[in-house]
């Protein structure tokens, strides 16, 4: 679907405008309804805050709240800088990122338009790639997925929606327009 002279940016808000938006107030009164049928599926991703349940034998530090810098393939660890600036790797069931609410703090949350997107996120990686985008995502037993910002005060398409565009492997921008903007 390139569109020539389209740039990266236009082209994230062109897809941007297909997604449904929802009331994060409407999320609220469906969640309190049946909490155990709402679900946040957020992955773990760098520059989240964390809590760390059980240092390693060999951590010299008595602090447990750190933040996570990175992922470690070959150990299938986090990296985690605890508040001290001691180092340590961590795997996902040792700790607790930590949220400042139960939903992200702008007041809209999101579902995708398109079936193909809604693939992607379920059976092709995308919670993860959201999370690390800077998405908080949900999962809702009967309506499907859902994802916020947990943010304000800055610009969500340069932060947000076109690291989400790249990263979903989406080409309707067109090079060339970029080089005259860049």
């Amino acid at each position: 679907m390139l569109r020539k002279g389209m740039t990266i940016r236009e082209a994230a808000e062109e897809w941007v405008r297909e997604f449904n938006a929802i009331p994060q107030d409407m999320i609220e009164k469906l969640r309190g309804l049946e909490p155990d049928r709402w679900h946040e599926v957020t992955a773990p991703a760098a520059g989240r805050p964390v809590y760390i349940y059980d240092l390693p034998e060999d951590c010299d530090s008595l602090e447990h709240a750190g933040k996570i810098v990175g992922y470690n393939e070959e150990e299938e660890a986090w990296e985690v800088e605890l508040g001290d600036g001691t180092k340590i790797q961590a795997e996902e069931d040792n700790m607790e990122v930590d949220y400042d609410g139960s939903l992200p703090m702008w007041g809209t949350m999101w579902s995708f338009g398109d079936p193909c997107d809604d693939h992607w996120l379920e059976d092709m990686g995308g919670v993860r790639i959201m999370s690390e985008c800077g998405f908080r995502v949900y999962l809702s037993d009967d309506y499907g997925y859902y994802f916020g910002i947990d943010g304000a005060g800055y610009s969500f398409y340069e932060e947000h929606w076109i690291p989400l565009y790249r990263a979903r492997g989406l080409q309707w921008h067109d090079p060339e327009a970029e080089k005259k903007v860049g």
